[in-house]
């Protein structure tokens, strides 16, 4: 009896021995103690803080990429028809050494480098979609059109859209690119690289604001390849203007923290004029578009161009025609034409033509220009030569006189007039003027800024 409970002891003993050693096992392993613990720890450690480096790295190269995106966005021109007359193309003829990719609805093709790729507005593909076309490398050829410098490529994605009067075609491309064809169309690839830095930053503060809306809703098109806007592709991509973009990437003019509307035309007569000239009132957002004297120690920056002084006499027979016909009122022969107002830096606000059967009133720059313009004279430049007239005065700084059977017209400057003298930043630059300081002067309380 005795030893029966001896054993029954021992029995309870090592049980209770046994669950200690599985209690504490447990607990090694729930804390991280145990003799092959700490290596399992350390992994799993290393395993977890890789996993967050990662999803960090992940996180920084989206938000660079974003970054890109919002400092680079894409900009999407409507390319109009040679001569850029209308909006629809006949037919499209496109072509890439590298071989073209096609996307159309769900469906993919793709094209060998040799030969063109000719479009009609019934083509199949449209039936699925637009077409969007990329060249597999470098640019897009477009053989059906003519510009400035001949046969053009594009850079990004040509995108064709089928309608009832034609195939429309947008490009689509970032604006840093967009630029590099929009400053050798907008100013001569000679020019000094100061001038062409101001011209960049011009026409990308310019473009920005154009691009809060679309031109052409319909098409998803902010604004079309013509000088309604800027003129983009008409000359052939030059370093130079490719190196002015690129040394101003992400520059605009702001006022008041705001990005504005820079104006810009060919040459001023040693001054600028101010939005009265088109009829607005001057303040508030449009101040920075003052009329400023653009000379230096030497007097006017332009005085030696060709432009900065012109003339024209012209019988009286033709402008009494060219002002009904541009009017739309026949005033008969002339008898006076009279400056009743004038503007900022004299521009001419307002004229009265008076004829032997009526009397007609016009307002405004354009409008001026419009009405003295057209064809059936000759324009003589402060150097000598001379041009035909055409669609409008060279500009609407002048004063006119009857003399005889002959209107005397001698004025200054070509172009309207209001913001920045592209030939103005040219001669700046040459007398030593950085980007910032030719901007500066045409654009009054601005910043140049990213």
């Amino acid at each position: 009896m005795r030893r029966n409970g001896l054993e029954k002891y021992l029995y309870y003993g090592l049980g209770i021995l046994a669950v200690l050693f599985v209690v504490v096992g447990l607990t090694a392993a729930l804390n991280g103690t145990g003799i092959d613990s700490m290596p399992l720890r350390a992994k799993r450690e290393e395993t977890v803080k890789g996993k967050k480096d990662r999803e960090k790295q992940e996180e920084a190269k989206q938000e660079e990429a974003k970054q890109e995106t919002a400092g680079n966005p894409n900009i999407r021109v409507l390319l109009m028809t040679d001569g850029y007359q209308y909006l629809t193309h006949p037919s499209v003829s496109v072509s890439a050494d590298s071989g073209l990719i096609l996307t159309y609805g769900e469906e993919t093709e793709e094209c060998a480098g040799e030969g063109a790729l000719s479009l009609m507005p019934d083509d199949a593909r449209f039936q699925k979609g637009n077409i969007r076309i990329q060249a597999k490398e470098g640019r897009i050829t477009v053989g059906s059109l003519n510009r400035g410098y001949g046969t053009p490529s594009y850079e990004g994605v040509l995108e064709l859209r089928t309608t009832a009067e034609g195939i429309v075609i947008i490009n689509e491309l970032p604006v840093e690119s967009y630029l590099c064809g929009v400053v050798p169309s907008e100013m001569p690839c000679t020019y000094e690289l100061e001038a062409l830095k101001a011209q960049a930053v011009c026409a990308r503060s310019y473009v920005y604001r154009h691009m809060q809306s679309y031109a052409y809703p319909e098409y998803e098109a902010h604004v079309n390849d013509s000088t309604t806007y800027q003129v983009y592709g008409d000359s052939a991509p030059a370093d130079t203007t490719a190196q002015a973009v690129k040394e101003t990437e992400g520059q605009v003019v702001k006022y008041n923290g705001s990005i504005v509307t820079t104006y810009y035309y060919s040459t001023s007569c040693g001054r600028t004029t101010g939005v009265q000239a088109w009829g607005t009132a001057p303040g508030g957002e449009n101040a920075y578009l003052e009329s400023v004297e653009v000379k230096g120690e030497a007097g006017d920056y332009e005085k030696n161009l060709p432009w900065y002084r012109w003339e024209a006499y012209v019988p009286i027979q033709t402008l009494s025609n060219l002002v009904g016909l541009n009017t739309g009122i026949d005033v008969g022969t002339l008898e006076s034409i009279d400056i009743t107002e004038t503007g900022p830096g004299g521009v001419v606000l307002k004229i009265e033509a008076r004829g032997d059967k009526g009397t007609v009133s016009v307002e405004t720059e354009n409008k001026i220009r419009r009405a003295l313009g057209g064809q059936g004279y000759t324009i003589k430049k402060q150097d000598g030569t001379e041009v035909q007239s055409s669609t409008l005065l060279p500009s609407a700084f002048f004063t006119i006189e009857k003399s005889g059977d002959i209107f005397a017209i001698k004025g200054g400057g070509f172009g309207h007039g209001i913001g920045m003298s592209q030939n103005g930043a040219n001669e700046m630059a040459k007398n030593g003027k950085d980007y910032k300081e030719i901007l500066t002067l045409f654009f009054q309380g601005v910043t140049v800024e990213v």
